[in-house]
């Protein structure tokens, strides 16, 4: 049933009682004092969070000259995980699956009928066991393995979900290292971020990350893919679509709260609000009833490179202990670097990672940048080859209902269903 037009025009009044504080003109121009004033470096308690590579400045290319630029790398690989999403049945088990799976540029057939399949699954039934060995199928061109997640009643489905993506996908780039020549995007972060923040959410998840071996491989995975794309002098990036950090806006609030002046009042709910009033352009035009932004869209606009040691990005940082995983090089070669991109045809930003190990260097950390803004013109948006490792890991609706059915035989069991399935059906769970 949809509202009446009364109700509707009842609730959108309620919009009238909210005094939303500063307008966006005074937010864009907080957003430009931080960028003149506290980005060069960010510093806190004496720890430097954040800080430029090179100059601080913020760029613009025209997105029809980029498109047209030549290839900064003749060929590209990119890495994606799919997941059936976390599972509870009735006999208590907590299940999620995940497949991971490469892309390439030019197309390589055995490359994309490679899969990586990893399924955590968790119990308080101390009986339950796991045959945790790897196993091939399809020929020998994947492989699978289960995994058993200590009692963790509180945050199972959480946990099985971090675990079985990260581990798929850690897995599969480290088996498939070698196929790429030229340069790796991963569809998402450098570093498995939902994992690290558990240290930050609750003691039983910190102590669990610390005590259990299984959080630590994976993250030890990601340091050795790292340390091989090193020895091998190929770089690989991380392309986050929606970045969600909060390092920068949070650090201005604790200096405002313990600095007094030092600090900045932050209207902004995340970084990314923040970094879209930065590098966004446009002017102020004449409206109906008063002036409104009209943006201008023909250009990408982006910033520098930045080292980044706060939030879960301190765990890789030099004063890092990242987790106890031995790192085989100097430290400063593992820390999160990032730029962000933002596109005004779509009104989105985006962060791209990479390990200060490949950034350092001037040349290869512009055509890093350049191959980026190339990409994300043509494809107004995430980069092709996101997209298609995307498409190759992905996990239909109706294969995870098909899968879904297939355990609950193989279990004796059905699924723990609410009336949310009920309601909206099970495909949007």
């Amino acid at each position: 049933m949809t509202l009446d037009p009364v109700h509707f025009d009842g609730i959108a009044r309620l919009a009238r009682r909210i005094d939303h504080g500063a307008d966006e003109r005074d937010h864009r121009e907080f957003a430009e004092t931080v960028w003149e004033s506290f980005l060069d470096p960010l510093a806190y308690n004496g720890r430097t969070i954040l800080e430029p590579i090179g100059e601080r400045r913020k760029r613009l290319v025209d997105c029809e000259d980029v498109a047209l630029c030549e290839r900064s790398f003749p060929t590209q690989h990119g890495l994606d995980a799919g997941t059936i999403n976390p599972t509870t049945f009735k006999n208590g088990l907590v299940i999620d699956i995940a497949q991971a799976a490469m892309s390439t540029t030019p197309s390589d057939l055995d490359v994309h009928r490679s899969r990586t399949v990893v399924a955590t699954v968790h119990s308080n039934d101390e009986t339950m066991t796991v045959d945790d060995r790897w196993d091939t199928f399809d020929g020998g061109y994947s492989r699978s393995r289960a995994v058993k997640v200590p009692p963790l009643p509180r945050f199972a489905e959480g946990v099985v979900h971090a675990l079985a993506l990260y581990l798929a996908e850690s897995e599969h780039a480290r088996e498939h290292a070698e196929d790429v020549s030229d340069l790796l995007v991963l569809d998402g972060p450098l570093y498995p971020r939902g994992l690290l923040r558990w240290a930050d959410q609750h003691p039983d998840l910190a102590e669990f990350l610390l005590e259990d071996p299984r959080p630590t491989t994976v993250l030890e995975n990601y340091v050795r893919l790292v340390e091989r794309f090193l020895e091998r002098d190929v770089p690989l990036i991380g392309f986050v679509k929606n970045p969600a950090t909060r390092v920068i806006t949070r650090t201005l609030k604790q200096k405002k709260r313990t600095e007094g002046d030092v600090g900045i009042d932050v209207p902004w709910a995340d970084d990314s609000a923040m970094f879209t009033r930065i590098l966004e352009r446009g002017e102020y035009v004449d409206g109906v009833d008063d002036e409104r932004w009209e943006r201008d869209t023909s250009s990408l606009t982006y910033t520098n490179w930045f080292r980044s040691r706060g939030g879960v990005d301190r765990p890789l940082s030099v004063d890092g202990d990242a987790l106890g995983v031995e790192r085989k090089r100097a430290l400063e070669n593992y820390e999160v670097t990032f730029f962000v991109l933002y596109d005004p045809r779509d009104d989105l930003l985006y962060r791209i990672e990479a390990p200060y190990a490949f950034t350092r260097d001037p040349d290869l950390r512009e055509r890093l940048t350049m191959h980026v803004l190339q990409n994300v013109a043509i494809a107004h948006g995430p980069p092709t080859i996101i997209d298609k490792a995307d498409e190759l890991a992905r996990i239909s609706n109706a294969e995870k209902r098909s899968l879904r059915e297939s355990l609950e035989d193989s279990f004796d069991t059905t699924r723990d269903r609410t009336y949310d399935d009920h309601r909206w059906g099970e495909d949007l769970v």
